[in-house]
């Protein structure tokens, strides 16, 4: 996994260590492995890789309810023994050099590991970390190309002509691990393919079509196209382990293909045609799965809840870079267990600042303390006074009907307008509600740009260029741009 692709994720929602382990174990080739693991004993033959003996593979098979005789189960059951040899499950004794003595093929042997305890006796934990080793042999498979391109690129002596084959380990890798990574933020992002499969073309365009491009030619078609084959055969692989759901490409649509499959596949066709070329989507194991594979390779991918046991600092500045559903549902998981007042007290204290990070740390502020009942009312009370919080305070009072609260002056209201505008231009960009936000906070003042200038907020000349933008009336948006210049003639180069 690339930390360089996607520096700083979404927050995931996670299931708890016990759903994900129940997922685990439930994964089939994860289970058959286990199966195998308990089935070897003194009697079972290993060769010089580990690898079970051939002989063995049809007992292996019908031990795993697969059918010995057929070709099919036998691979499965390799893949398997594999699966539980690489994890750990198995432990394996090759066999001993026989120095050139003769031609008898040695066998090792192989017994339960000491690991595989743990798939009963372990805490949920110990089980995902089993699952974890056995998706990395997974995927190191999926890397490889099928058994029909390696036997075309045999030579004449029987070696892998790995030009001819054109197969780079390293890429192959890379590129599974960036797929892997794409459908790991289209799930994690909001409004992305949390709800539904992601269509096969997407995310095979997703590797292939450079940004910016308009209509891909034909050269880059061909590419998504050669890809989604390889995504089609490699998901197939990856499903049996539960890192994904995966709908295969419609083996009607590539028998009616004239050569690659048009890719159209990476763009405008129905939904009911578009999932003819294959769907996927990560499990909930799956999310954990990749997730964990990038936090390994150093990547940002938090998850939510992650922060409930930090401080109202830490809390703040990680919610100030999540959306406001993630944000509000990190927010929730941090109140949980917490007593209000002193929940109240830290997150004021935690949203002061006047660096660029503040207004956005007050928003999300106001946004923790919206659920809070009367027990926090004297801590908001505590910062009436205080020159970036004052304005916050009063609104939260306000909003509960509480009597009694001091008018704010009017450059604790200039000052709030500035800090509220500023953090919503960060939280959310230019959207097409702030606008109507500009024109409400400056509708009941006379004068607003003659006298907002002057406010002592670090972000008073960017909110004011950002108003003469975007404000609705021609005229107020010309007196922000005025106001916005005299804002930045004051101010210290």
């Amino acid at each position: 996994m690339s930390a360089d692709s996607h520096p700083t994720l979404p927050p995931v929602r996670l299931r708890s260590d016990a759903e994900l382990a129940r997922d685990a174990l439930g994964a089939p080739l994860f289970a058959r492995a286990v199966r195998l693991a308990r089935w070897a004993g003194p009697g079972t033959r290993v060769g010089v890789g580990g690898e079970l003996a051939t002989d063995q593979l049809p007992e292996a098979a019908t031990t795993l309810g697969l059918d010995g005789a057929d070709e099919d189960s036998a691979g499965y059951a390799s893949q398997a023994w594999r699966v539980a040899v690489d994890t750990g499950l198995v432990d394996v004794t090759e066999p001993e050099d026989d120095n050139g003595e003769g031609d008898e093929e040695r066998f090792g042997t192989a017994a339960p590991g000491e690991d595989l305890a743990l798939v009963t006796t372990g805490a949920p934990g110990d089980v995902l970390d089993l699952w974890l080793a056995a998706l990395d042999t997974v995927l190191a498979d999926a890397a490889v190309p099928d058994l029909d391109d390696l036997v075309d690129a045999l030579d004449a002596g029987g070696e892998i002509d790995f030009d001819r084959l054109d197969w780079n380990p390293g890429r192959e890798a890379d590129f599974l691990d960036g797929v892997l990574a794409n459908l790991y933020l289209l799930t994690v992002t909001e409004g992305g393919a949390a709800d539904g499969p992601v269509p096969l073309p997407v995310l095979a365009a997703s590797m292939i079509v450079p940004d910016g491009m308009g209509e891909p030619t034909d050269a880059v078609l061909e590419q998504v196209s050669d890809a989604m084959m390889r995504l089609d055969d490699q998901f197939r692989q990856l499903e049996p382990i539960g890192l994904v759901e995966f709908r295969p490409v419609d083996e009607e649509l590539m028998a009616e293909a004239d050569g690659p499959l048009e890719a159209e596949t990476a763009g405008a066709v129905d939904d009911e045609d578009v999932s003819r070329y294959g769907m996927v989507r990560l499990t909930p194991l799956g999310l954990y799965g990749i997730r964990a594979r990038m936090l390994e390779a150093g990547v940002d991918a938090p998850a939510v809840g992650e922060l409930a046991e930090k401080g109202a600092d830490a809390l703040l500045d990680a919610v100030s870079l999540y959306s406001e559903n993630a944000a509000q549902a990190e927010i929730e998981q941090w109140l949980a267990g917490r007593e209000q007042p002193a929940a109240a007290a830290e997150l004021l204290a935690a949203a002061r600042g006047d660096d660029e990070g503040g207004p956005l740390r007050r928003l999300r502020c106001q946004q923790a303390l919206a659920p809070a009942g009367p027990e926090a009312e004297p801590a908001v009370r505590s910062v009436l006074d205080d020159p970036e919080l004052g304005g916050l305070a009063r609104v939260w009072l306000a909003e509960r009907g509480v009597g009694d609260v001091p008018a704010p002056d009017p450059e604790m209201v200039f000052w709030l307008t500035v800090d509220t505008i500023a953090a919503q231009l960060a939280a959310d960009g230019e959207t097409e509600e702030l606008p109507l936000l500009m024109e409400t906070l400056t509708a009941h003042h006379t004068g607003f740009f003659e006298q907002v200038w002057r406010v002592e907020h670090p972000a008073t000349a960017y909110v004011l260029e950002a108003m003469g933008r975007l404000h609705p009336d021609k005229k107020a948006a010309k007196e922000a741009r005025k106001a916005a210049f005299k804002a930045r003639s004051r101010r210290p180069a």
